[in-house]
């Protein structure tokens, strides 16, 4: 069995990576700070559940609490495991949060990313995921986009780290043969989603009866992907690492179909059977008119092929959210 090292492993992406993973009969190594971004408490839920899957399948999950910029233990956690593969997740995320605070952004996601370089490089890891985002693409007239689209104008200094995680894993495969995949994710939502992300945090405020904040005049759009699918193009990605030939590629991960945000909330109402109320807010700074994925390239090269369209997403979504201690007990006391 193959060991993987997945940074960020207790994150709502990266605790259902390692449980793919571990279903496919690899070894996870898992390292996560769980720092109060959104309460920890939630990350060690996740990671019990990853755990709870391990034991279930008869699979190896080993986990770390460190902090990526901290050399010694990341040196640690390379020394201790033979790590064949390292699929890149740990950052700190959110356009509005990095704007408030763009020196932390800085120093998490690209240090803690030269971090992790410097360990694939010394250990002789040739294989490399890394989670990029649609951010870096900005107010991109053209859609939908394109990896080939210019993406050297960045509106938030999360964007911002993004791009320059790209260029900073292109300069180590260049110097040093480390097979890389940067995957563009576009707005992933799904069960374990970040509480502070749309969806979720829609659907926690429309079941205790609060109004929801309602930025702009609705007709923003995002490209929504299930999780699900985002679970199936990291998984080809580090397959397509896994090869003799040099390979470093960007590719967009998404749904390639746009809701608004006016859709996004009628769906979430329509599933729980609540009316929404509606708080009215400017738009945000940082904040992209849309995201739109061209994933062509994905599917030529990766075989990626999304599953899952938004409304059955929005279901699985909601239907998890139910299951959820604290929802079950909201939902009874709406009763």
């Amino acid at each position: 069995m193959q060991n993987i090292l997945v940074t960020g492993a207790a994150g709502f992406i990266g605790s259902n990576v390692s449980e793919m993973l571990l279903k496919k009969d690899y070894n996870v190594i898992g390292i996560d700070s769980f720092n109060d971004f959104y309460s920890p408490l939630i990350k060690r839920g996740n990671a019990n559940e990853i755990v709870k899957t391990a034991e279930s399948i008869g699979a190896n999950f080993k986990l770390y609490e460190g902090d990526i910029r901290n050399g010694e233990v990341i040196d640690r956690v390379f020394a201790e495991n033979k790590i064949e593969a390292v699929i890149h997740l740990a950052a700190y995320a959110g356009v509005r949060p990095s704007i408030e605070n763009p020196e932390l952004y800085f120093d998490v996601n690209i240090n803690g990313t030269v971090k992790i370089l410097e360990c694939i490089k010394k250990y002789g890891i040739k294989r490399h995921v890394f989670a990029s985002s649609s951010s870096v693409y900005g107010n991109n007239k053209k859609v939908p986009f394109s990896e080939q689209d210019p993406v050297d104008n960045a509106i938030s200094p999360y964007a911002a780290t993004k791009k320059a995680g790209e260029v900073i894993c292109y300069t180590y495969h260049h110097l040093y043969d480390i097979n890389t995949a940067c995957l563009r994710f576009f707005t992933v939502y799904g069960p374990r989603q970040r509480p502070d992300l749309a969806i979720h945090k829609f659907t926690k405020l429309m079941v205790e009866g609060k109004p929801i904040p309602f930025f702009g005049d609705g007709s923003m759009k995002r490209d929504h992907t299930y999780i699900d699918d985002i679970l199936d193009g990291v998984y080809k990605a580090l397959i397509w690492t896994d090869s003799p030939k040099k390979r470093y590629d960007i590719f967009n991960l998404g749904e390639s179909h746009t809701i608004t945000l006016t859709e996004l909330v009628e769906a979430i109402s329509d599933e729980l059977g609540i009316n929404p109320i509606i708080n009215r807010l400017p738009m945000q700074q940082g904040d992209v008119n849309r995201t739109f994925a061209d994933i062509s390239k994905a599917k030529k090269i990766l075989g990626y092929n999304p599953q899952t369209n938004f409304e059955e997403g929005i279901k699985k979504f909601i239907k998890w959210f139910r299951t959820r201690e604290y929802a079950s007990q909201v939902f009874k006391e709406r009763v």
